[in-house]
């Protein structure tokens, strides 16, 4: 299997897919395409139909969105959903709500693994999503008996919200000193680690990503190299 990602130190999406193969050890050759300045559409296109990343390529067969990606890994590797059926009820429902949800998270504190910011006043959507954040976190954690969302093991709710605990770090975002342990924890896993790592490393910049970062926030530190 190929998986297609764009630069580690932006793309959220990408992580969701990445970090629960390589959590759960799922063999994938990685394929990373880094985004075009303006549109990336033409450039994507050339592997997934949509013009977006993440995309799943078996042989012959494409799989887009990370949504229908872990679907699709589910059928073929244990492990990826909660085996208990509450759990994974749950669990799916949790995913779901991520990646349909919690625009102002995404629009406000866009992903960026190499930064250290201070958040402007956050709007009250904002606020919103992080009260709804920590009460999903803490639901699942107090229901299934944790660490992670849906019980003792790491499955895909978790994968889903990876990404938020690189959001948490660089924004010092608001939670719960629960959530604050859930997202040490995420981000102390092997994948997670060698995640950031890469994104780091990475050479590119990309002026749109570069511009919504800094319309977020006053810039504390970068640890990107090249940066000075």
């Amino acid at each position: 299997m190929r998986l297609h990602i764009a630069n580690k130190n932006y793309s959220s999406w990408s992580l969701r897919p990445w970090v629960l193969m390589r959590q759960l050890g799922i063999a994938f050759e990685e394929v990373l395409t880094p985004f075009d300045t303006g549109s990336s559409w033409a450039s994507f296109r050339a592997f997934s139909p949509t013009g977006k990343v993440p995309c799943l390529e078996n042989e012959e067969l494409a799989v887009w969105e990370s949504l229908a990606i872990v679907e699709y890994l589910a059928e073929q590797h244990a492990g990826v959903w909660p085996q208990d059926a509450a759990a994974r009820a749950w669990a799916r429902s949790a995913s779901a709500e991520m990646h349909a949800g919690f625009n102002a998270l995404r629009d406000e504190c866009p992903m960026n693994c190499g930064v250290t910011l201070r958040l402007a006043s956050p709007s009250s959507a904002l606020e919103a999503d992080l009260v709804r954040l920590d009460e999903l976190w803490q639901e699942g954690i107090s229901r299934f008996g944790g660490p992670f969302l849906a019980g003792s093991d790491f499955t895909a709710v978790d994968a889903f919200f990876a990404p938020v605990a690189f959001r948490a770090r660089s924004f010092d975002l608001e939670l719960s000193n629960a959530s604050r342990r859930y997202v040490e924890q995420l981000l102390a896993l092997p994948a997670m680690r060698q995640w950031d790592a890469d994104a780091v490393a990475e050479p590119w910049r990309e002026p749109d990503h570069e511009e919504d970062l800094l319309a977020s926030g006053t810039l504390l530190e970068d640890r990107r190299v090249g940066s000075s």
